[in-house]
Parts: structure tokens; C-alpha cells; sequence
């Protein structure tokens, strides 16, 4: 498991999705993830620290854990199918460690308000993760990625996984990524 930190929330220009940008903590590596507006709103709303009359859906969700004795540990993005990602939540409730499927999206906002880690699976990394040209802002292919791996350790992508994520990868092309990683925060 790779630990990462929330870098931004980013509106796509092209039709104005949501993408919550996770950028791998060791590494320049960025993880982008579509999420829906309620979500984004949700995360942005606490990464700013503004306060709201009465409590989101996510901080019902931390109330109800917390009450019940539970303690959230950790979030993981565990998985990559079909241009979908999936998470699971860790709480820990009466001496037991469960584990809470659930989406990214829900898993971040939860994350954020319980200030726990989050981390991603190595093989969603290798698959979705991106590295960016620093001059320019812009991705760069897997291969130049400029860590001189050429590949080296990589999960294998099946060519359908690469087609089908071909839709992914036009959304990333099209956000404006140049200032990247020189603030942190929702935009």
C-alpha cells in the first residue's frame, strides 16, 4: 500500500466532472478519480475548513461510527475494473479490524474529517497513476515517466483495459494541469 495526500479537486473544462487528485506521498505520482459534484463539495468543503449549518452526509457518517465505538484506521483505493475504481474503509469497533466496501469518493470524504490515511494498491497505481512533465504541467506516457523504470515492476495491462480507459485518459489530457502540485487544496 502506497500512502497518498489529497493534492486538489480540479473541474474538467471540457463538460465540468469532478476529479479528486491523490498524489502519492514518496513520489511525484498523481492518482486522478472521477467523483460525482456532491462528493467533490463534500471533500473541498472540509480540505478549506469551512464550516456548514448543518452536517453532510459524510459527517453524519463519522458521528455514527464514532458513537457506535468504532474508530476509522484508514481508507485504501484497492482496485481498478472497467474504468472503475473501489475503495474500502477500515474501522476498528470492539477489539476487531472490518473492512467497508465502499467508493473513493465516500472513502476521501471520510478520510478528511477523521484526518486518517489513505492509501492506494500498488497495481491501481501501475494501472491509473501519472506522472507529470515538471516544466509543463502535462502527463507524461507510463514509459517516461522519467523514474527510469522503462516499465520495470509494472502490473500488466490487458490492451481491452487500455481501450476502455482511453476516455480516462482524454479527461486527464483535457484538465489544465500546470499549476500541479505547487499548492495543496481544493480548486
Amino acid at each position: 500500500m502506497l500512502e497518498m495526500t489529497v493534492d486538489s479537486i480540479r473541474v474538467s473544462p471540457l463538460n465540468y466532472q469532478r476529479v479528486v487528485i491523490l498524489r502519492e506521498k514518496e513520489s511525484d505520482r498523481y492518482l486522478p478519480i472521477w467523483i460525482g459534484p456532491a462528493e467533490a463539495d463534500a471533500i473541498a468543503v472540509k480540505l478549506q475548513d469551512l464550516s456548514v449549518p448543518r452536517p453532510l452526509t459524510h459527517d453524519l457518517l463519522g458521528t455514527i461510527i464514532d458513537i457506535l465505538g468504532g474508530t476509522i484506521k484508514h481508507i485504501l483505493v484497492s482496485e481498478l475494473h472497467n474504468d472503475t475504481f473501489f475503495a474500502k474503509i477500515t474501522i476498528q469497533a470492539n477489539g476487531e479490524s472490518k473492512e467497508i466496501d465502499c467508493r473513493p469518493s465516500d472513502a476521501v470524504a471520510l478520510a478528511v474529517r477523521a484526518q486518517v490515511p489513505i492509501y492506494a494498491n500498488e497495481e491501481v497505481m501501475d494501472k491509473a497513476g501519472i506522472h507529470l512533465d515538471k516544466e509543463t504541467g502535462k502527463p507524461l506516457g507510463q514509459d517516461t515517466a522519467g523514474d527510469g523504470s522503462q516499465g520495470e515492476g509494472r502490473a500488466e495491462v490487458r490492451p481491452e483495459e487500455l481501450k476502455s480507459m482511453s476516455a480516462f485518459t482524454d479527461f486527464i489530457d483535457s484538465l489544465d494541469l500546470e499549476d500541479f502540485g505547487k499548492q495543496s487544496g481544493a480548486r
